[in-house]
Order: structure tokens, then sequence, then C-alpha cells
């Protein structure tokens, strides 16, 4: 990588040594094709790189790890983030007051896009992308029949089909799809568990079959799945709210 000389980019300009540094650090991130998870040099190694001293790199790096874009493991080293820049709240949902039409809107926005997806996931997925899919929809399932929280893991096995498909854009929407899935059992109570279990079956077999069009229809019968779950227990959650009124 070419050294360059920090001190004389920052008199030409009004950002820190350590901001500088951090732009530094990523551009040395995407140069070497580090991956989510990968180690990256030892502090001294990236000081010599970088010609930096400790505390400058050691603020570069709380910089990036505050952005998402770096870990810090104690006594083990730095390593690139999981999310890799992405915020754990990339568009404030946690700020809309009205839940359940976030709810009901990013269904919507998630019966725009992942159909589409899932097509393309079936035109492009390998054997072992398929046996990564499939392993990702029993974990599902060993939640669900276990009666533990399966949210997590629900994302997981969608998100798997963003990364199939190839296309670049959608590792980064990632967040909004699992905000949906999680917010969506939290307002429904999870009642969708066998339905889940055999939609994320359908979908493993179109998509492991490389039939685009079986794929985009059973995403479609997942989320339609989920839209009149939703409304019944809206329904329910709204009766219970009348009967409480009457009964005070």
């Amino acid at each position: 990588m070419q050294q360059i000389n920090l001190r004389a980019e920052n008199a030409n300009s009004n950002r820190s040594l350590s901001e500088l540094a951090a732009d530094l650090i990523i551009k040395h991130i995407v140069d070497k094709g580090l991956e989510k998870g990968e180690k990256l040099d030892n502090e001294k190694t990236l000081c010599e790189i970088f010609k930096v001293g400790r505390s400058t790199l050691r603020e570069a790096v709380r910089m990036l790890a505050s952005r998402n874009i770096l870990v810090v493991r104690h006594g083990s080293g730095i390593y690139v983030s999981d999310k890799l820049g992405i915020p754990d709240d990339p568009l404030g949902f946690t700020f809309i007051k009205d839940k359940r039409k976030l709810a009901a809107d990013l269904l919507e926005f998630r019966r725009m896009i992942e159909p589409h997806i899932c097509a393309m996931a079936a035109l492009t997925a390998t054997e072992s992308q398929v046996n990564e899919l499939r392993e990702a929809a029993v974990a599902v399932e060993e939640l669900i029949h276990a009666g533990k929280p399966h949210h997590e893991s629900d994302a997981r096995f969608h998100a798997t089909i963003c990364m199939i498909s190839g296309n670049s854009v959608m590792p980064k929407i990632e967040p909004i799809i699992f905000n949906a899935i999680g917010l969506f059992i939290n307002v429904t109570g999870s009642v969708l568990r066998t339905e889940t279990i055999e939609d994320h079956q359908n979908l493993v077999d179109a998509i492991s079959h490389h039939d685009p069009v079986s794929a985009q229809d059973a995403m479609l019968l997942h989320i339609i799945h989920n839209r009149k779950a939703m409304e019944m227990a809206f329904k329910a959650q709204d009766a219970a709210q009348k009967q409480l009124k009457l009964n005070s």
C-alpha cells in the first residue's frame, strides 16, 4: 500500500490526523479485500503502514468502531465489523410512534422487493449457497419448535437469500428487512409458526431447483401469510382493548 504523509495532508485540510487515518483504514480494507469478520494487522504494523502514532491510530479505530466498520476485541485484535458500516437503525424506525403502520409499511416494502430477489437467487444459487440457505431454514424451525425467539434467525434466512441473489445493494438493505421481521413478530405475537416453516421450505425448494417463478411466488405467498396474520393480530388486539374499556 502506498504510504501517505498524513501530517502533510492534515496541513492542507481542516480534518484531524485521526479522521485522515480513518479514511486510510477504510481504503486499506477495500484494497486488501477484507471481508466481514476478518482481522486487520496488529497496531504496530498499522502504525507503520499509515505513518501515525498509536494514539492517532486508536482514535481512528474508535471512530470506525462507532460507525460499525471495525470491532475491537480486547486481547485479540481489530476486526472488520459484521455490520460493515451499517447503523443498527439506519432509517430511524425507533422514533416512529405508530408501530402498527410501520409494520404494515415495512411488509409492503418487502412485497415490492423480496419476490424479485428470490427469483434472482433461484437463477444464481450454487450448491453450497443452497446448503447454507437450508441450514438457515432449519435453524428457524428448531427455534420455533423449542418455543424460543426466532426473529434473528428468521432475518438471517432472508439475508441469505439476498446474498445468494448476487445483488450488491441488497446486503445494505438487510437492516430494513431485519427490522421488518422483528417488528412483525413483536406486533403479532409470533403467531406464524407452522406457516413460517412451510414457507421457508418452499423457498428453499424453489431456489434449489433454480425455478425463479416458483421462488417469486413462494416469497409472495410468504408475505401474504404475514399480512393476513398481522391483520388478524390487530383485530384481536383492538377487540381486547375494547373489552378492557367496557370492563373498566
